[in-house]
């Protein structure tokens, strides 16, 4: 009987294939090397492919479809329940080709290299934002054995390190300070890389017509509209504005039971880092009610007299998430709210 569905267990080095036929009887179980991994899908007729969304799924996704297969990406979490008894590649392959074959199984898109390479852009800037956290927090801790602090921020570095210069030996001795010139000198190295990675982001922002229609939205800037195109796509495959919430982690947690109902804080599932410019952005749009010069939204300052301030940032960001997805699928600009006239006394 010919292959209909494969289940394709990714790794570095070993990848294990399982196939079945249209009955769903197993036709097919091979371990296969990464040299031999095309040549041999090359020879099978065109047939579906499953593979988890993990490292290299991919790249391999876009080799596979030149071959004329349907290839489809899921979710390992939905992949898990299908395992049966023991872990193992053989056992993951079998399950990957089950899950495919569910009718409500979920699948990702496969992302283009453009998108990939965007996002290798936006994965490089937050490791270095993260190791110059590290090293300013590190440079605060050490000046402070020696009395000397200052006002948060990182924009305070630049004092500190003055003040510190100003010290006598009895008070830093020199091999301390020789020391913690060097963190401020790598802190210094790490912002004029953060810098140059962030000016290929607005470059490749102001090509692409996608990011440049998010930025137009209210606490949006080319950082978060490149890496919401670059991760979401055409956003398609989200059936409605909530369901790409949801996957932001933006949506409450459900727990029911009978007739109970309890709703939770925020799944903070999906991406960490899409969720954390969108909510960076949304503490934006809340600050502007504490500015004298901005007149605040209604909807937002009774939002804000009722709830906490993160908690409306995260509304916000919800509300925000929800916008960006109508205007990809729509291809439309941001579109102000038109304010109510007053009703007349």
């Amino acid at each position: 009987m010919p292959v209909v569905t494969v289940g394709l267990d990714l790794a570095n080095t070993v990848f294990q294939a399982h196939g079945v036929d249209a009955a769903g009887q197993t036709v097919l179980r091979r371990r296969l090397g990464r040299s031999e991994l095309l040549a041999f899908f090359a020879k099978l007729p065109p047939c579906s492919i499953a593979m988890e969304a993990r490292s290299s799924a991919h790249h391999w996704a876009r080799e596979l479809v030149i071959l004329g297969h349907d290839v489809r990406l899921i979710p390992p979490q939905y992949v898990k329940p299908y395992v049966k008894r023991n872990k193992t590649d053989a056992a993951d392959a079998e399950a990957i080709c089950e899950a495919a074959g569910r009718p409500s199984m979920r699948f990702v898109p496969i992302k283009s290299r453009d998108q990939q390479a965007v996002l290798v852009l936006h994965r490089s800037r937050s490791l270095l934002v993260r190791q110059r956290t590290a090293s300013i927090n590190a440079v605060r801790g050490l000046v402070g054995e020696f009395g000397l602090i200052t006002s948060k921020g990182r924009y305070r570095m630049s004092e500190l390190r003055q003040r510190m210069n100003t010290m006598t030996p009895d008070h830093l001795p020199a091999i301390a300070c020789q020391a913690i010139n060097t963190l401020f000198d790598h802190i210094d190295v790490l912002e004029e890389q953060i810098a140059a990675v962030e000016r290929q982001i607005v470059e490749w922002h102001k090509s692409n017509e996608d990011s440049l229609r998010l930025a137009t939205a209210p606490g949006v800037g080319p950082i978060t509209a490149s890496a919401i195109v670059a991760a979401v796509g055409d956003g398609r495959q989200f059936q409605s504005a909530r369901h790409i919430a949801a996957w932001l982690g933006l949506t409450p947690r459900m727990h029911a039971s009978g007739k109970k109902e309890r709703i939770g804080r925020i799944s903070k599932g999906g991406d960490r880092y899409l969720r954390a410019l969108l909510i960076h952005g949304a503490r934006a749009i809340v600050g502007t009610l504490f500015r004298k010069n901005v007149t605040p939204r209604p909807w937002l300052l009774a939002l804000a007299a009722r709830r906490p301030t993160n908690v409306t940032a995260v509304a916000v960001a919800h509300k925000t998430a929800r916008a960006l997805w109508a205007m990809l699928t729509r291809e439309e600009k941001y579109h102000k709210p038109i304010l109510a006239a007053p009703s007349p006394a």
